[in-house]
């Protein structure tokens, strides 16, 4: 049988959920429903750029399959398979600390549920296929340039092992699309794109937030207890969902919360937009709009130019505004508790639960073997303070570490730093007191590992599986880009290949392990960049 015709949909969501009543097919407020039915606009000439092989393997997609034509026209939204229902979900959100209201898949459309063989559940979804009843003033579409940021960064994200939701494939649409990239009222045409984005669940923080806020508390509930069934099924242990379940289900999203953002803060991961419409209840990195990631170690950075002045979505901001977004999330099921101090005690353990998995995190990124707060508090507060002192660059720092030799006795404070000068973007400024700062913390993590024990061979090793040598940097993305304006897709695809192992070195691929090269500072796309998309 046709791989493609094969696929078997689910559809839970739109079967288990109300449905908008209003069938036509323009902006408007939707209520008491979680959806509206709509289809996708037919792409004019659409062509494939890339595709995941590694995301169709989940979904029991063979590589002839992915090249085939009707592979295109499905994911284009030009057809639909047998059991395709497309929709488009309701839901609300904080955005930069205020309640935005209605928000909703503006230019995301659901194709469907696909059960696999693996007994995966796998929601497709087509990002820029044409207008939803919640675009508000937008068009629905999207361009080549965020669509290939879009797609690359799911992909190089679930390399890096950090949750999130994935990318199937990204194909032009053949239609040109205007957009004002910086917001300085000099929009112009740009090709469009259309990425299909996958994940268990598109479930959002907001989705909860927009029923409590309208007070449709029978529909909360309605969606709360589907969502567990779905998506936390070893949660029914009851026939009827009750509170402690609702309590136990709360829990779990404030613990993937703190994994996914600790796993953000190991790899130098911005997101820069986390409105509460960003958050996922399963804890994946989702909508990746101006993310970037640190090139030098700057916690108040933010890739979003939107952001650039209240820097509320900076990297060091990210574990207080998980929580702030937590917080929403219960605000908005505290109409379905009896005693709301339950909540809060939950809210209450993300501090120490994050403050535990980041200690353990940094500790693991030192190559140590455990967290010891007499040595280790002083060790990591001091170790934030000298990336700070010139420009450092994260990622190439905790490689360049891994090779510093614990038994070398250096001659000077020049010679003890010579390992790690490679990441300092202006080593110029390296003065002999900065010098020295670096230096003695280097001799205080050196006199750690040889209290640990462990032979330089294996904490190298042990380093070098949890910090990334490649990343997808803004620079290197923006380079694909560009190519790709011109026809030439290679970029991207030798992008993607390279972002399949980021873990280890690979010959011939050294330019994507290098520091930021002068001329990409301020460079557009390549520093920080628009919610244009």
């Amino acid at each position: 049988m046709n791989p493609l015709e094969s696929l078997k949909f689910d559809n839970s969501f739109t079967s288990s959920l109300p449905a908008d009543k209003v069938q036509e097919n323009y902006p408007r407020q939707v209520n008491q429903a979680c959806f509206s039915h709509v289809n996708p606009v037919k792409a004019a000439k659409p062509a494939l750029v890339v595709h995941s092989q590694e995301m169709a393997d989940q979904l029991d997609l063979d590589l002839n399959t992915c090249l085939s034509d009707q592979f295109l026209q499905v994911f284009s939204g030009n057809e639909l398979l047998p059991g395709m229902k497309p929709y488009a979900i309701c839901y609300g959100g904080h955005q930069f600390g205020n309640w935005a209201g209605q928000l909703g898949d503006g230019r995301a459309i659901n194709l469907g549920e696909v059960l696999t063989s693996q007994d995966q559940r796998w929601a497709l979804q087509l990002k820029g296929a044409g207008p939803t009843p919640y675009s508000r003033d937008g068009d629905g579409f999207a361009v080549l340039r965020s669509s290939v940021r879009e797609f690359l960064c799911s992909e190089a994200m679930f390399h890096l092992g950090v949750p999130t939701t994935r990318a199937l494939s990204l194909v032009l649409s053949g239609e040109e699309v205007m957009r004002d990239m910086f917001y300085d009222g000099r929009a112009e045409f740009e090709p469009g794109a259309i990425v299909c984005r996958t994940a268990p669940s598109f479930t959002r923080f907001g989705n909860f937030q927009i029923l409590a806020m309208r007070n449709e508390l029978d529909l909360l509930k309605q969606f709360l207890d589907y969502t567990i069934r779905t998506d936390f099924s070893h949660l029914c242990t009851k026939t009827d969902l009750d509170q402690e379940i609702y309590l136990q289900w709360f829990q779990e999203v404030v613990d993937s919360t703190v994994d996914m953002t600790v796993d953000w803060m190991r790899v130098g991961f911005v997101h820069g937009v986390m409105n509460t419409d960003n958050m996922s209840i399963l804890g994946l990195t989702i909508d990746y709009g101006p993310y970037g990631w640190l090139e030098d170690y700057d916690p108040g950075w933010t890739p979003n130019t939107t952001d650039a002045h209240g820097r509320r979505y900076c990297f060091g901001n990210q574990p207080q505004i998980s929580q702030w977004n937590l917080a929403q999330l219960g605000q908005a099921i505290l109409t379905l508790m009896d005693d709301p101090d339950q909540i809060q005690t939950i809210l209450n353990s993300y501090a120490s639960s994050f403050e535990s998995r980041f200690q353990d995190m940094m500790i693991k990124k030192l190559g140590l073997q455990r967290f010891e707060k007499p040595t280790d508090d002083d060790l990591l507060k001091e170790l934030n303070t000298i990336l700070q002192v010139v420009e450092t660059d994260m990622t190439l720092f905790y490689r360049r570490l891994a090779e510093v030799d614990s038994d070398f006795l250096p001659e000077n404070d020049r010679q003890a730093m010579e390992p790690l000068l490679d990441c300092y973007y202006q080593p110029d400024q390296l003065t002999d007191e900065k010098l020295k700062t670096l230096a003695n913390w280097l001799q205080t993590y050196k006199k750690r590992v040889k209290k640990d024990g462990i032979p330089d061979k294996k904490r190298r090793k042990k380093m070098n599986q949890i910090n990334p040598l490649y990343v997808l940097r803004n620079y290197l993305a923006q380079l694909a880009i560009d190519q790709a304006d011109t026809g030439d897709f290679s970029k991207v695809v030798e992008l993607l290949d390279v972002m399949r192992n980021p873990y280890q070195e690979q010959a011939g691929k050294e330019e994507f392990a290098k520091k930021r090269p002068e001329w990409a500072r301020h460079k557009p796309g390549c520093s920080m960049l628009s919610c244009s998309s």
